[in-house]
C-alpha cells in the first residue's frame, strides 16, 4: 500500500464536498484528494453526478470488523466491501457510497497504485447528529484515552509504540504546515482532532507492526488489545470530525439550500 497520511475517503470527502461547494473545479478532485495515487477510476464521474443531482456534502465512514457505526442503512453488498475496504464515502442527500479497492498496478520493480471507487446504493442519512457534534468533547475525550492507554501500554513491558513510531511523531509536528493535504477553512477544532486522530492512527499502526520482541506472550497479547483499542477509538474520532468539518465547509457562509 502507498503511504498514506490519511485515509483515502477522509481526503475525498473534503475535497468532494469542496466541488459540491464550487469551490474547486472537477478536474481537480483526485490531484487534491489522492496526490499519492497514479490512478483513480470511478471517483470523479459519481461526483460530477452528485453534484448534478444538488448533493452538498460528501461523508466518511471508517467501519471495521465488529464496528460498523456511521454507516449509512445500506443492502449488504456495501456494507461487506466497506469493512474489507474499512473506508468508504457517502452523500446523506439522495444516498449513495463508494467504496475504494486501492491496488498496485504495472510490472514488479515498477509499480504504481490505483484506486478503483466502486458505487453502492445507500438510504440518505439525517444529518441531525453531525451538525449537534460536540468536537470540544471528542478532542478532550481521545486524549484523555491516549494518555491513559498509553499508560496502559507502558504497565504492559514494552516501548508504547515501537521504534517506528518516529514517522508518527514527525507527522505530527508537520500537522499545521498542511502535511495532511487538506482544505482551507475548516474549523480549527476539527482540524485539530483530524490531526490528532491521524497521527494516533499512525502511532498505533507503527505499534502493532511492533508486537513481539522480547517481551512475553500475555504481555504482547495485553499490548495488542490496548493498541486496538486505541486505534478503534481513533477511527471514530477521525471519522466524526471529518464529517463535522465536511458539513461547515458545504454550509458555511448560509443554510443547507
Amino acid at each position: 500500500m502507498p503511504d498514506h497520511e490519511l485515509p483515502a475517503s477522509v481526503r475525498v470527502a473534503l475535497w468532494g464536498t469542496e466541488v459540491l461547494a464550487g469551490r474547486l473545479p472537477l478536474g481537480e478532485l483526485t490531484r487534491r484528494a489522492l496526490p499519492d495515487l497514479d490512478s483513480s477510476t470511478g471517483l470523479v464521474d459519481r461526483v460530477e453526478l452528485w453534484a448534478s443531482l444538488g448533493e452538498q456534502v460528501v461523508l466518511v465512514a471508517l467501519p471495521r470488523p465488529g464496528d460498523v457505526s456511521g454507516m449509512p442503512r445500506s443492502a449488504p453488498d456495501l456494507l461487506d466491501a466497506a469493512t474489507s475496504a474499512q473506508e468508504c464515502v457517502y452523500v446523506p442527500g439522495l444516498g449513495g457510497a463508494l467504496v475504494p479497492t486501492i491496488e498496485p498496478y504495472g510490472p514488479v520493480g515498477d509499480q504504481g497504485w490505483a484506486a478503483t471507487w466502486t458505487p453502492f446504493e445507500a438510504d440518505p442519512v439525517p444529518v441531525h447528529r453531525i451538525e449537534a457534534l460536540d468536537l470540544g468533547s471528542l478532542e478532550l475525550q481521545l486524549r484523555t484515552e491516549l494518555a491513559e492507554l498509553t499508560d496502559e501500554l507502558t504497565a504492559a513491558g514494552a516501548a508504547p509504540f515501537g521504534a517506528t513510531a518516529a514517522r508518527g511523531r514527525a507527522r505530527a509536528r508537520r500537522a499545521f504546515a498542511g502535511a495532511w493535504g487538506l482544505p482551507d477553512g475548516m474549523p480549527q477544532r476539527a482540524a485539530r482532532v483530524i490531526d490528532l486522530a491521524g497521527t494516533v492512527l499512525t502511532l498505533t499502526d507503527a505499534g502493532l507492526e511492533a508486537v513481539g520482541g522480547s517481551v512475553d506472550a500475555t504481555s504482547v497479547t495485553r499490548r495488542e488489545g490496548v493498541l486496538r483499542r486505541l486505534q478503534g477509538r481513533a477511527v471514530t474520532a477521525l471519522a466524526e470530525a471529518t464529517n463535522a468539518a465536511a458539513m461547515h465547509l458545504a454550509y458555511r457562509g448560509g443554510e443547507p439550500h
